[in-house]
């Protein structure tokens, strides 16, 4: 299949910039379109799944990213050789480096992906924070200004609404924060912050912030085109993380209600629409046990846990960006996006269980998996075999189920973890179940 862009070019043949289980993924839908896949490899991925499945593959350097995934020059000169017209970047190494969507640009390969100065605004905390208020999009509220005094604060305080968190502006380890969660207790909390605050850093300042009580991690796919349209496929809650780290994500959020996601919906394309959004993104909110719901960040890229939306909506997002690449409108609009059932994510990593969960690496000498059906997925890069290689991510594979209700999917889950093994002689299978 071809796809005619807005400049009137074909993508017959696109580069995936990665390896692993994403590359694997990428590859599998341009197949199914007819699109040629170039892989690149690095000296430890020669004989890795994603270099077996593409048409062609390229060698750019030695083990270490810097020198191979993450070399810019490399990477275009592969795909001027190949003559791909498009790079895929998948997610981590270059798919948020904006000197590279530039690079692309400047090199007239099309970059699949937002454009340049969409990864530089949302990659700014402070920009994207100010360019979503703009926006209408709810933002933690706080108080950050000069004048200290006692009467300012709290006046601050108020208007930000209890519970609020006073944090000492030199800040770090949890010294001089205190959670304030009424007007009457404000007083007393201030002072006993600012004491600690000037006893660990003898530096007595403070800001207010909204406290977020028992938050969660809810963030909504977005999806823009060069026509100027923005649509979201609902949401995920990825609360479940360790070392600030997701290990199991889910679709949709539990516990919302219809209208609570509409807003969540509306809010993330207002955003995706404030910076001219092209491509997949993921604007990521914090939502608190009232359900209201805060900007946190945009991730201008597709995320690991994209599986979980596509099960939920029955799209493939990784069309929808070749497509919109191309220059094609959205394939469906906001009206015709149904949710149907939920689906789990559970990321398996080469991690040793008895040493803290720390990452492992090693030949996989044992690897058996449940049964792929249309309601069970295993995204991977990895077979029986292959060598877990220090140099790269821990994550070997996605497992990603759907059933018609959340227990279902949480039943089904759990039986699919207990049929997955993984036997190495530096790590065994690590999942968390809950």
């Amino acid at each position: 299949m071809k796809y005619t862009t807005t400049t009137g070019r074909n993508i017959t043949k696109v580069l995936i910039a990665n390896r692993g289980e994403i590359a694997c993924r990428v590859m599998r839908t341009a197949r199914k379109l007819g699109v040629q896949s170039v892989a690149v490899y690095s000296e430890a991925d020669r004989n890795s799944m994603h270099v077996d499945m593409a048409d062609e593959a390229y060698s750019i350097g030695p083990a270490p990213s810097q020198q191979s995934y993450l070399s810019m020059e490399k990477i275009i000169q592969v795909a001027k050789t190949s003559a791909a017209q498009a790079i895929h970047p998948g997610y981590g190494f270059l798919s948020e480096n904006m000197e590279f969507a530039e690079l692309c640009k400047q090199e007239g390969i099309i970059f699949i992906g937002p454009p340049p100065s969409a990864i530089r605004d949302m990659g700014i905390k402070s920009t994207s924070k100010s360019i979503m208020a703009a926006a209408g999009v709810p933002v933690v509220e706080g108080y950050h200004g000069e004048d200290q005094s006692d009467r300012c604060l709290k006046e601050h305080a108020g208007r930000i609404g209890y519970p609020v968190m006073i944090k000492a502006v030199r800040g770090g380890g949890g010294k001089g924060m205190r959670i304030v969660r009424s007007e009457q207790e404000f007083q007393e909390q201030l002072e006993s912050a600012r004491r600690e605050a000037k006893k660990s850093f003898n530096d007595d300042a403070v800001l207010i912030e909204k406290f977020v009580d028992t938050p969660r991690h809810v963030e909504v796919q977005v999806f823009g085109d060069h026509h100027g349209n923005a649509v979201y496929l609902f949401e995920r809650d990825c609360s479940v993380q360790r070392r600030h780290q997701k290990i199991i994500e889910e679709a949709p959020a539990p516990g919302i209600k219809p209208e609570v996601r509409k807003k969540l919906g509306e809010a993330a394309v207002r955003a995706a629409k404030a910076v001219n959004y092209v491509g997949a993104g993921t604007v990521e909110f914090i939502m608190d046990s009232k359900h209201n719901f805060y900007f946190m960040e945009m991730n201008t890229r597709l995320q690991v846990e994209h599986p979980v939306t596509e099960m939920i909506t029955g799209t493939d997002l990784v069309e929808w960006q070749l497509r919109i690449a191309a220059g094609e409108k959205i394939p469906l609009s906001q009206e015709e996006i149904t949710l149907q059932g939920h689906a789990f994510e559970a990321r398996i990593y080469a991690e040793d269980p008895s040493n803290n969960f720390m990452p492992g690496a090693g030949p996989l000498v044992h690897l058996s998996t449940p049964r792929a059906d249309p309601s069970t997925r295993i995204e991977t890069g990895v077979r029986q075999g292959d060598e877990v290689s220090v140099h790269y991510d821990p994550m070997i594979a996605k497992l990603v189920v759907w059933a018609a209700d959340r227990q279902a999917a949480l039943t089904k889950l759990r039986y699919s973890l207990r049929q997955y093994n993984i036997n190495s002689l530096h790590f065994r299978l690590a999942v968390e179940e809950d």
